[in-house]
C-alpha cells in the first residue's frame, strides 16, 4: 500500500504565498516521477508543476516564474511554493506519483494520487 499525504492549503490574500508539501509512505521502492496538479469544479484536471522520471521540471505556463517545485528523495517528498497568488490559483491542488512497488514478485509501476488540499487566493 502507497499513500500520498498532502499538507499546506489554505485562504490566502491576492499575492501572498503557500507552501504545499506531500509525502509517499508505505511500501516504495522508488519514485519515478512526482508533482502536482489542481482542479477547479466543472474543469479538467491540469498539470501545475512536475518532475518528470528523468529528474527534470515541467511548469505550466500560468505558474512559471511564480511557482517553484521541489524534491526531497531521501523522505520521499515533493514540495510546491507558491508565490504571487493569484485568485485564479484557487482550486483544489493534488499531489501525484509514479511509485514502483513490489506486487508478487514484480516491480510494477503504478500512478498515485493524493486527497487534495483546498487552496483559496482571495481578499
Amino acid at each position: 500500500q502507497v499513500q500520498l499525504v498532502e499538507s499546506g492549503g489554505g485562504l490566502v490574500q491576492p499575492g501572498g504565498s503557500l507552501r504545499l508539501s506531500c509525502a509517499a509512505s508505505g511500501s516504495v521502492f522508488s519514485i519515478n516521477a512526482m508533482g502536482w496538479y489542481r482542479q477547479v469544479p466543472g474543469k479538467q484536471r491540469e498539470l501545475v508543476a512536475t518532475f518528470t522520471s528523468g529528474g527534470s521540471t515541467n511548469y505550466a505556463i500560468s505558474v512559471k516564474g511564480r511557482f517553484t517545485i521541489s524534491r526531497d528523495n531521501a523522505k520521499n517528498t515533493v514540495s510546491l511554493q507558491m508565490d504571487s497568488l493569484k485568485p485564479e490559483d484557487t482550486a483544489v491542488y493534488y499531489c501525484n506519483a509514479e511509485i514502483s512497488v513490489w506486487v508478487l514478485g514484480k516491480l510494477l509501476r503504478n500512478d498515485y494520487w493524493g486527497q487534495g488540499t483546498q487552496v483559496t487566493v482571495s481578499s
